[in-house]
């Protein structure tokens, strides 16, 4: 399955930014460090356990690509919380989300007891949690990434909160400076090497909002007319933000390099949006967290800088099969896997599996026993698997193999 879940690049417009960029001033953290935080990896992003004005537990996704605390629509209305004007605002994807600002309401993490933030606002994220196959309640982001120096380790699943005022670094990792746009993300010149062209130096946000690679914005790939000849590339399906799908082509850059680092041939978007975060003349393209993955993190953003430390998967190759197929989760327990759209010339179509199928079971395992980030994850290996379908009245059992498209 080539699947990229861009849910990060929340960008409120300019002519409403002013309302946002001064958030009601947070409750101040004990001095105690570091404070960790266990997270979930859901379906390659990380997600952390929130509370709203006291609320049951929610779902909130960590998002270097935001900056405001955002909650879901229909969760804010669930619990009642004071709904101000209707804004509009966009990110991956050309077009919007319609919401409301959201008054006199607060978010608490897990674990960080004495420390809360404002909800800014409030969006509909339902579509978005069904391409997620998780609850999808929030998304907390740079008003919260710099009250600390934040130090994200995608191995043990955790992340630590240190005091920024007494973060002493000491490892092995190196430092990389960074730079904020207006939304608050945070940019760092990188280096792509296309397939048999030459190195270009470009800003690209960290965005570990989003599940996917590289991606390349379209007036970056359309000024350095790119991938360039001979890279083979195919349609992207499945991917998209909050303003719906992204366009483009998926293939591989020859080589990413930041700072030091150097990583051969990553998946990347070849993004060719009208519209949206993707067709932004500013900036290159975004980083994501399966480049991002590779590395213990450490955002300081007080001191303009993230400091990065190669883990073991640093390595690996990006050598993921991919079934050729989008799939989203439909029910409220995310159990009913529909197929969205199907890859030509690709394991998907040549097993015979067709747009609005419902994969009821795969191998021995049921939609009880798996998730969509299972899913995926099955998918992206080149191992058969016995697929059961349903397609309207019929049950279907196809193999389905998947390999590598690019």
């Amino acid at each position: 399955m080539k699947r990229h879940a861009f849910l990060g690049l929340i960008v409120i417009s300019m002519m409403l930014a002013p309302a946002f960029a001064q958030p009601a001033p947070s409750k101040s953290a004990p001095a105690v460090a570091p404070i960790e935080i266990p997270f979930e990896l859901v379906s390659r992003h990380i997600v952390v356990p929130v509370t709203v004005n006291g609320s049951r537990p929610l779902s909130f996704v960590f998002d270097t690509g935001d900056k405001v605390g955002i909650i879901d629509l229909d969760r804010a209305k669930e619990l009642r919380l004071k709904l101000g004007r209707e804004v509009r605002v966009g990110g991956a994807g050309s077009g919007q989300l319609t919401g409301a600002v959201v008054e006199s309401s607060t978010w608490t993490l897990k674990g960080l007891d004495g420390f809360s933030q404002p909800l800014v606002l409030a969006l509909p994220f339902e579509n978005l949690a069904a391409r997620f196959g998780h609850d999808f309640d929030g998304i907390i982001g740079s008003d919260f990434i710099k009250h600390f120096v934040v130090e994200i380790d995608y191995q043990a699943r955790v992340i630590k909160l240190h005091p920024k005022d007494e973060f002493a670094y000491s490892g092995s990792g190196e430092t990389i400076p960074i730079e904020f746009n207006g939304q608050g993300y945070p940019l760092v010149d990188a280096v792509v090497t296309p397939v048999g062209g030459q190195a270009i130096r470009g800003k690209f946000v960290i965005d570990l909002g989003s599940g996917g690679s590289l991606a390349l914005h379209s007036p970056f790939v359309n000024s350095h007319q790119l991938p360039g000849p001979g890279t083979k590339t195919i349609k992207s399906i499945g991917a998209g933000g909050a303003g719906g799908q992204v366009s483009g082509q998926v293939g591989r850059v020859a080589e990413l390099s930041i700072g030091s680092f150097k990583m051969a041939g990553p998946p990347t978007l070849f993004s060719q949006d009208k519209g949206g975060a993707f067709a932004s003349t500013q900036l290159a393209g975004n980083i994501g967290q399966q480049i991002m993955s590779k590395f213990r993190i450490f955002l300081d953003y007080g001191r303009a800088r993230i400091i990065l430390e190669r883990n073991k998967t640093f390595g690996d190759p990006f050598d993921r099969s991919s079934a050729g197929l989008a799939l989203k989760a439909e029910d409220k327990k995310y159990k009913t896997f529909l197929i969205t759209d199907v890859l030509d010339n690709s394991p998907a179509s040549e097993a015979g599996l067709q747009k609005d199928d419902v994969i009821i079971k795969i191998d021995d395992q049921t939609g009880t026993d798996l998730t969509l980030t299972k899913v995926t994850e099955m998918f992206e290996k080149p191992v058969p698997r016995d697929v059961t379908i349903r397609r309207g009245e019929k049950t279907l059992k196809v193999t389905l193999t998947p390999r590598k498209l690019i």
